[in-house]
């Protein structure tokens, strides 16, 4: 299929992501709500709309995720009229969670009523870091083009940030990382963040790699006492996990945390990066490396991806 009669519609940011790092950006005609990278997407047609306000508080958010889910209720709707205006060839989704995008059956169901065309659809379920690269892989497969120079490049990126932290662990202890993705309820980060965590030198807690997100109690954070906590609650970008985090900050039992005591608490956009399977999942390796290890990485990701809390 030629560039020119390729239409993709990207209802996943992490999918945008990816297809715009195969160098498509030009051929994606449309995008979820959620899609805002790279910046030259944005002015593209916008497929869906959330049935929730994300601006409202965590607590309510997570009700209204579970009252819709428990009504066999998308939280997401697809704009049937617009897909059908722009006549896509493909249209790019994800099969992993309910919660972060539209779903596959949603996106089966929209595209049996368009009259116009009859989009192949490319489903995405990446739960560790290699499912990421199979799924540039697999895009790259469909649309005909070259994936190994991006997968080459991204795995370089992680093999200097796993083979500088490798020689950490003979010398010093490394310190135990709880990641937030929630916090009401509480939940911590799995998926491929504990495999991050470990690649950046850290000892992930709380979370095993490849598995879904858990609930976690605060008691069970007060015991275990982290070296370091990092906020990176899905969907929020700096401003709004600083707000989640402060939440936090005013607990009695929080100055007595380890973390917080040595300044090792982190708040990042974990919109961006964290909860994206996407290429930029290197970038939060990096992140976290940095964050972890200062005396060892200075990538430049300080302010503007992370702060301290």
């Amino acid at each position: 299929m030629t560039d020119g009669s390729l239409r993709i519609v990207s209802l996943i940011p992490s999918g945008t992501e990816i297809v715009a790092a195969l160098g498509l950006t030009d051929a994606i005609v449309g995008r979820s709500h959620e899609c805002d990278y790279p910046p030259e997407i944005k002015d593209r047609p916008v497929c869906t709309q959330a049935r929730i306000n994300s601006a409202a508080p965590s607590g309510e958010i997570h009700d209204k995720v579970n009252n819709l889910l428990q009504s066999a209720l998308s939280i997401y709707q697809i704009k049937t009229d617009v897909l059908e205006k722009l006549q896509p060839t493909h249209i790019v989704t994800q099969d992993q969670c309910d919660v972060c995008a539209v779903s596959l059956k949603d996106v089966q169901q929209a595209v049996g009523t368009l009259t116009k065309s009859s989009p192949q659809i490319i489903s995405l379920q990446p739960n560790i870091l290699n499912d990421v690269w199979e799924d540039i892989r697999r895009v790259a497969n469909v649309f005909g083009v070259d994936s190994l120079q991006v997968i080459e490049n991204l795995e370089a990126r992680v093999k200097i940030v796993d083979q500088k932290t490798q020689g950490l662990s003979q010398t010093e202890h490394l310190p135990t990382v709880a990641c937030i993705e929630w916090t009401d309820p509480f939940m911590v980060a799995a998926n491929w963040i504990p495999e991050l965590v470990t690649l950046a030198g850290g000892q992930p807690l709380l979370s095993i790699t490849g598995q879904s997100s858990t609930p976690l109690k605060w008691e069970t954070l007060i015991s275990t006492n982290p070296d370091a906590i990092i906020f990176m609650p899905c969907g929020f970008d700096l401003n709004r996990t600083r707000q989640e985090a402060q939440l936090f900050s005013q607990r009695p039992e929080w100055q007595q945390l380890h973390a917080v005591q040595s300044g090792r608490v982190y708040i990042t956009d974990g919109n961006s990066y964290f909860n994206r399977p996407g290429p930029r999942l290197v970038d939060s390796l990096e992140i976290l490396a940095e964050m972890l290890h200062p005396e060892i990485f200075q990538y430049g990701y300080k302010e503007q991806a992370w702060q301290l809390l």
